[in-house]
């Protein structure tokens, strides 16, 4: 038998949740939080705030409009649950195109595979096999509003095809639409006493829209609404040594699971209560809706550090660490990364090492990225 309950176990590890953990918030497509590209998983999936590349569309799109070439094309592969199954990946395809100095124009899409997966009602009956699979297409428009910073806003039609046909259902897919809204300031080259700098910093408010539906009447589920922020500086020793440092902050704009009825037990009742949340009102509430207060509030946001060397622009070595409060969802590791640069073309490697007692589905995983940048190039001085 293959991968018999393989599906059971995707979603528990991807929601995060834990049976100690009543107040870890669980949202639906949580593929959607996953870092899809080697370069920003090697410095502990961060990219609001780091410099521009083909990938920035996931991190921060109001990147592209400070992009050096016209064009760029990313691709890039990430293993899931490697060390169970060898067939289920999250693919992820980037396109931007600048439009003039100040604009650019980008589109992605991201395809999480599950794999196949044998379903049977016993032990003697055949299987029916199925591929489950989610996805999302996404779209941006950047534009400078002054030399220094930039805005962005994107689409995203969302697809989770995770229902299957068993006779008294259909095994139609959910979709949803959300919107992007971001910005990115980067400062001029500054000079100290022995080196130049440049400031960096970036928002990106994503995937903010309405709820994703299984059923027709059933059970609603938030989409995972990030705000993401962070800041960063570029150390330019010389013209071939560039240290870049950066770190960010997330916290998910979904309502904390909570107790409303008062009887110290999160109970169904209690759940029906929270569905009736709207999610552009959850996202508000979010701020300060934690129980315990702000010290739970704070429990909520995560953090990274991160660092990149490059040297001449042709070889890349990074380094990250991602922190996770271990009452909501206790995600912590450290991650390696390499890039080599050839003329147009640049392959990206990383590698994660997990801290956290919580087994970590990408732990000890290699993940690949490969970037075409071309045409013409533009000064962002």
């Amino acid at each position: 038998m293959k991968k018999l309950l393989i599906l059971v176990v995707l979603l528990v590890i991807a929601s995060r949740t834990s049976a100690q953990q009543e107040r870890v918030i669980t949202t639906a497509v949580p593929f959607l939080t996953i870092a899809a590209d080697a370069r920003a998983s090697g410095m502990g999936d961060m990219g609001v705030a780091t410099s521009v590349d083909a990938f920035s569309q996931q991190w921060n799109p109001a990147k592209f409009a400070f992009a050096n070439q016209k064009t760029g094309i990313g691709v890039s592969y990430t293993p899931y649950l490697e060390s169970i199954v060898n067939d289920v990946s999250l693919l992820n395809a980037n396109f931007y195109n600048k439009i003039n100095d100040r604009s650019a124009f980008a589109a992605s899409i991201r395809y999480f595979g599950l794999g196949e997966i044998e379903l049977r009602q016993t032990i003697d009956e055949d299987a029916t096999l199925v591929k489950p699979n989610e996805f999302a297409i996404d779209g941006s428009y950047s534009l400078k509003l002054s030399q220094t910073f930039s805005m962005a806003v994107g689409g995203r039609f969302i697809s989770s095809n995770l229902r299957f046909q068993d006779g008294t259902q259909d095994s139609q897919a959910a979709n949803a639409f959300a919107v992007d809204i971001a910005g990115f300031f980067r400062s001029r080259e500054i000079a100290y006493n022995s080196f130049d700098g440049r400031w960096r910093a970036g928002f990106n408010i994503s995937n903010l829209g309405g709820k994703i539906q299984y059923d027709a009447g059933g059970q609603e589920n938030f989409l995972p609404t990030n705000l993401k922020f962070g800041a960063g500086f570029d150390f330019i020793l010389d013209q071939d040594n560039i240290l870049g440092l950066t770190t960010e902050f997330n916290k998910l704009l979904v309502p904390t699971p909570r107790d409303f009825t008062g009887d110290g037990l999160i109970t169904a009742e209690d759940n029906n209560e929270y569905q009736q949340i709207g999610f552009l009102s959850g996202a508000f509430e979010s701020l300060g809706d934690a129980p315990d207060g702000f010290g739970e509030e704070l429990k909520e946001v995560t953090w990274a550090l991160g660092a990149e060397y490059k040297y001449q622009e042709a070889f890349m070595l990074r380094a990250g660490y991602f922190n996770e409060n271990e009452e909501k969802g206790a995600r912590q590791f450290f991650t390696l990364g390499a890039g080599f640069k050839f003329k147009a073309a640049q392959i990206d490697l990383s590698y994660l090492f997990s801290t956290s007692q919580v087994r970590n589905p990408l732990e000890n995983t290699l993940r690949f990225s490969l970037t075409f940048n071309f045409g013409e190039e533009y000064v962002n001085d």
